[in-house]
Order: structure tokens, then C-alpha cells, then sequence
């Protein structure tokens, strides 16, 4: 735990970006605050929801203060998410989606591995999937790839000012999470994969962005 000036610096930044998921949000909010290690700061940022996200989001504001809220016109994920970054306080960031969830022991375990390797700039990996476990190709739309072939976000976690000196994530309509990991790559950023699947991804939603993809 670090303070600066009585100021508490969390260890972990979470970013929720969100568009009309009002009616899920709360399960992955609501994993989040019950995690093993409470040590984190929590930005939901609504990317131009018209459904009742704000309401659901002021019930969670009210009750605990280290959730921050966030909101602008639609401009897409990657936009959202690099409004995410530049407002978080954290040592290290970190993404939740809103349809997704954390195991209780999700960042404490990632807690414990960037304290055991500390020249890290990113650790990634991670993930039990529920549903369909094939996705788009981001290179052949028309080609379908198993999820463990691809860079998954969600599972991030970046030193703040690594992700930072990468300007975050490129708006792209699809493979920004894999997009952002190749500039760490490019940059000779120090990255670490984890197997320890704490990082709970549904794929079971008709409206996630892959299944969207997927209809294209």
C-alpha cells in the first residue's frame, strides 16, 4: 500500500467500459468487490449508453468510493478505454468487461506475481471460458480461431506508465487487445503469460462483441 500526501495510490486500476449493459454490469461489479484483495480502484466508463446504466452505476457510486464513473458520446471501445487509462491512479492497470466477471482470488494472484517479478510491464493470461470458445480470426473474419490462439484484454495487466508510453489502445473496430500487445512487443516491453485461470470470459452473451463479429 502506497499513500502520497495522504493521498492512497491503489495497486490495482480496473476499467469497466460499458454500452448498454445495464442489465449485466452488475455481475462483473459485483465480482470485483469480491475479490480477496481489495486493494484497487475501480473506473466504470460509459461509452454513451442509453439504457439505465447510470442509474445501476449510481447505486454502486453511493455505497463505495473507490468506484470512479466516467461517461461520454459513443465512440467505441478503444476510445473508451484510453479514457479509462488516462483518468486511473494506479500502479498497475487493468481491464474487467462488462459481461465478463473475476474469480475471488483473480488480483491478488496477479498481485503476487508482479511482487515476484518486478522488471514486469505486462502480464496477460488467464482464462476460463463459458460458452463458444471460437471466435473470428482478426486477420480472416471468415476463419474461426480458438480463443487460446488469441490475446485476450480483459486478462491485461500493464504498468501504468508502460501503458501509457504506448498511448494505449489503437481505434480499431476489432483486435485492439491484440493490436496493443504488438506495440508492447515492438516497444521490447518485459511480458509474462499466466495459465492460472482466473479471468472468467462469457462468451455466452448474444450481444458480445465477437458473437456480433461473428454475423458480420
Amino acid at each position: 500500500m502506497i499513500s502520497v500526501k495522504n493521498k492512497h495510490i491503489p495497486f490495482f486500476s480496473v476499467i469497466v467500459t460499458c454500452h448498454n449493459r445495464a442489465h449485466i454490469l452488475e455481475r462483473a461489479l459485483k465480482s470485483l468487490l469480491l475479490q480477496d484483495l481489495q486493494d484497487w480502484e475501480c473506473l466504470i466508463v460509459n461509452d454513451g449508453s442509453t439504457d439505465a446504466t447510470d442509474a445501476i452505476v449510481q447505486s454502486w457510486l453511493d455505497s463505495d468510493n473507490r468506484f470512479r464513473y466516467l461517461k461520454h458520446g459513443h465512440r467505441g471501445q478503444a476510445l473508451t478505454k484510453n479514457a479509462g487509462i488516462l483518468a486511473s491512479s494506479g500502479l498497475f492497470i487493468t481491464f474487467l468487461d462488462s459481461d465478463d466477471e473475476y474469480k475471488p482470488d483473480h488480483l491478488s494472484i496477479r498481485k503476487a506475481m508482479l511482487e515476484e517479478y518486478t522488471h514486469l510491464d505486462l502480464l496477460h493470461g488467464g482464462v476460463s471460458i463459458i460458452g463458444d470458445p471460437y471466435v473470428p480470426d482478426m486477420n480472416n473474419p471468415n476463419q474461426l480461431i480458438h480463443l487460446s490462439e488469441c490475446i485476450i484484454g480483459g486478462t491485461f495487466v500493464f504498468l501504468a506508465s508502460a501503458i501509457h508510453g504506448l498511448n494505449g489502445f489503437d481505434n480499431v473496430s476489432y483486435g485492439d487487445d491484440t493490436k496493443l500487445f504488438e506495440k508492447a512487443e515492438h516497444a521490447g516491453l518485459s511480458i509474462a503469460k499466466t495459465d492460472y485461470p482466473s479471468y472468467v470470459y462469457h462468451r455466452d452473451m448474444p450481444d458480445s462483441l465477437c458473437n456480433i463479429r461473428k454475423e458480420l
